[in-house]
């Protein structure tokens, strides 16, 4: 059987060269040309692959003159740009990503095979296209959103903010005539309330404005005081083109990516500092986590929670020993003492412990750390009283805090890697649920007793530690901010020349 686009190229081939002796049938020409609009349709709908995160000139899209010279090559090559591009649309133009274990594709969902037959057969095959465009969850959500962020490119970016040296914040309630001005145009820019103020002071921090403000962090995931501070200050000014790439890297991540059953599992979402427990397709349980900052980034995980830990010790990793606690133990060792640190060397092939008192410790050479240090259990301790396990080669577990404090600040990449939870207890209530004899009467009699023990999840909980800055609320979407650069790394993949996938070399 003939598919559209071999048909097209014969009828092209017929009506650019026409036998002598006979016109060909009115029929015939009219298919033709029917075939040669879809053709010209198609390539328009390749051009616009922009729209969807995609750059055209990736896709040697040939240009409308070459189906007026040749016909035949213009169908021809028409066919391999919209081949690969339906596959990048179906599969994801960035396959693999070195560290993204959180990124799964389940390309066999989607089988590139008969989705090239219908473009091939398809009477108007840009609408292929278009279909394949839009299956990726949130995709029509997040094309507008990308439009919209390219119109502000255009338009030349948002208004500045200029901070002002020597001033920490901009309080509400003050005059400043040079940076409320330029606040209420940023405002203006994206807030449409904001837009239709007409302010009896344009130089006054006024309480319209200050709302304004509020919800603008509210929507950047910042403390919603309407201070406009340093975070807020970075945030007003992020260029717009960085939109364009968070949105661009959004659109692809979700390209054939796996599905999730019915079953309970843990979702903490890295950029946007918060845990989710979902079951049944239903968030049943959500805080928000400290994660790593960073220079000590907190790794894409998937694994199981398996293990509790009550009480839990705190032995020290080198790189947090050396950098974190060694300058504290040159200040104040004996204060470091009272927190419970307590300090081992070697002698003899045995481990000993150490007096930290008796240590020279401005001597000690970070680059060379002789020393072990471990925390004991109690309420100063690093981990909380409350460790959860999930086992892997990284060492990162999720546990409670004792700087309860942290949890209210927007920003809150502050730790070694590991997850610190605001709400312990409860995702505690959910893991223990079927673990007998263990309710919370007697999770609080161990947790008094600060004697170091453990239990068995009885169901493990399937935990992924993904980054994903876009996401969906309903109709809102929230963008956080790139702070590993995972982003930049995924547009600068998405970005790189396109090398053929076998499968397409194949269908071709």
């Amino acid at each position: 059987m003939r598919t559209f686009l071999a048909m097209t190229l014969l009828a092209a081939a017929a009506l650019a060269a026409p036998p002598a002796h006979a016109a060909p049938p009115a029929q015939g020409v009219a298919q033709a040309m029917q075939g040669t609009e879809a053709l010209h349709r198609l390539a328009d709908r390749l051009r616009r692959l922009g729209e969807d995160g995609l750059d055209p000139r990736d896709y040697a899209i040939p240009a409308d003159a070459l189906a007026h010279a040749d016909p035949g090559g213009f169908a021809a090559a028409l066919r391999h740009s919209a081949a690969a591009a339906l596959a990048d649309l179906l599969h994801g133009r960035v396959r693999d990503l070195p560290g993204r274990i959180d990124i799964r594709r389940d390309t066999a969902a989607l089988p590139l095979g008969p989705w090239m037959t219908e473009l091939g057969t398809a009477a108007e095959p840009a609408a292929v296209i278009e279909r394949a465009a839009l299956l990726p969850p949130e995709a029509a959500a997040l094309k507008r959103a990308l439009a919209i962020a390219r119109a502000r490119v255009l338009a030349g970016g948002f208004p500045p903010v200029p901070p002002m040296p020597g001033i920490e914040a901009l309080e509400p309630g003050a005059t400043d005539a040079v940076r409320v001005p330029a606040l209420r145009a940023r405002m203006a820019a994206t807030d449409p309330v904001a837009a239709a103020l007409r302010p009896a002071d344009p130089a006054l921090y006024d309480e319209d404005l200050v709302a304004a403000v509020r919800r603008f962090q509210v929507a950047e995931g910042l403390e919603p005081d309407g201070r406009a501070g340093r975070m807020t200050f970075l945030a007003l000014n992020r260029p717009a083109e960085v939109a364009v790439r968070q949105l661009r890297v959004a659109l692809d991540m979700r390209r054939a990516a796996a599905s999730v059953g019915p079953e309970r599992r843990i979702e903490v979402n890295i950029a946007h500092q918060r845990l989710q427990l979902i079951e049944n397709g239903r968030v049943r349980l959500e805080m928000a986590v400290i994660v790593g900052k960073p220079a000590r980034a907190t790794p894409m995980l998937r694994v199981r929670l398996t293990n509790v830990v009550f009480n839990p010790p705190w032995g020290v990793p080198e790189r947090n020993a050396k950098e974190d606690l060694l300058p504290k133990f040159r200040t104040n060792p004996r204060a470091m003492m009272e927190k419970g640190f307590r300090v081992y060397g070697f002698a003899e092939g045995q481990r000993v412990e150490i007096d930290p008192t008796t240590i020279d410790w401005r001597s000690v050479n970070p680059e060379r750390f002789p020393y072990i240090i471990r925390q004991d259990a109690g309420d100063a301790n690093a981990l909380g009283r409350i460790k959860f396990v999930i086992p892997n080669t990284e060492d990162i577990y999720m546990h409670d805090t004792p700087d309860r404090g942290l949890f209210r600040r927007a920003e809150r990449a502050l730790s070694s890697g590991c997850i610190r939870l605001e709400k312990p207890m409860e995702l505690l209530d959910i893991a223990l649920q079927g673990a007998a004899g263990w309710d919370r009467a007697r999770v609080d009699q161990v947790l008094a007793g600060r004697q170091t023990s453990g239990v068995g999840v009885p169901r493990p909980i399937p935990v992924r530690l993904h980054y994903t800055t876009v996401t969906l609320e309903g109709a809102e979407l929230r963008m956080r901010q790139d702070i590993y650069g995972h982003d930049a790394a995924y547009a600068r993949a998405l970005d790189a020349p396109r090398l053929p996938r076998v499968a397409e070399l194949r269908i071709r």
